[in-house]
């Protein structure tokens, strides 16, 4: 059963944290090389298995004691917002120069390469971070699920099918501490909680 408050929570914080992020870039770099609808699929695809990753891992987590749950979801935030926060005078992680024209190849080749690279670069990524710390908070892990992919196929479908436009407009800093401060208060209300259990 969904819960929206969840789905909504996990959309709010994983959206600012991925537009800044290097699977951005490598989903419009990609989308510079082969037609946009495969991309966009590979890409999917590949995010959907990671917050599927994701929310194991933080529902399995959530199987420890509520104080050890609330403590490590505290740590999980608290060090994200650090990285975050620490990036956002950094440029854009673009890792390298676009293509300038699109490779012929079929749909299903330029989808497997998608998913290659993007499942790749997910693996420790911020928004995996905040996504197995929503699982382990919340007992409801097909509405953190819901929310998480959203967030992440809202972005890279922004970033196949509008391109080099949004990374050209996007204030990546100000996005970055957007989401450092998000982390924080979501750190605050883990360490309460941690308090509550702990007294």
């Amino acid at each position: 059963m969904l819960v929206l408050s969840v789905v909504a929570t996990a959309f709010a914080l994983v959206l600012p944290v991925e537009l800044p992020d290097k699977t951005l870039f490598a989903s419009l770099v990609l989308a510079t090389r082969f037609a946009p609808l495969p991309v966009f699929v590979g890409v999917g695809t590949a995010f959907g298995l990671q917050v599927a990753i994701a929310v194991t891992a933080g529902s399995l987590l959530s199987l420890l004691p509520q104080a050890v749950v609330t403590g490590v979801v505290a740590v999980l935030f608290l060090v994200g917002a650090v990285l975050l926060w620490r990036s956002a005078s950094e440029g854009p992680e673009d890792g390298g120069e676009a293509a300038d024209t699109r490779e012929r190849t079929s749909f299903l080749r330029a989808a497997a390469i998608s998913f290659g690279v993007l499942f790749a670069a997910e693996w420790g990524d911020l928004s995996q971070l905040a996504t197995a710390g929503l699982a382990a908070r919340f007992d409801a892990p097909l509405s953190v699920f819901v929310g998480a992919w959203a967030a992440l196929l809202t972005v890279s479908g922004l970033a196949v099918f509008l391109g080099k436009t949004l990374a050209d407009r996007l204030p990546v800093a100000l996005i970055r501490r957007v989401a450092a401060v998000l982390f924080v208060v979501f750190a605050l209300f883990a360490v309460v909680e941690t308090v509550r259990a702990l007294t």
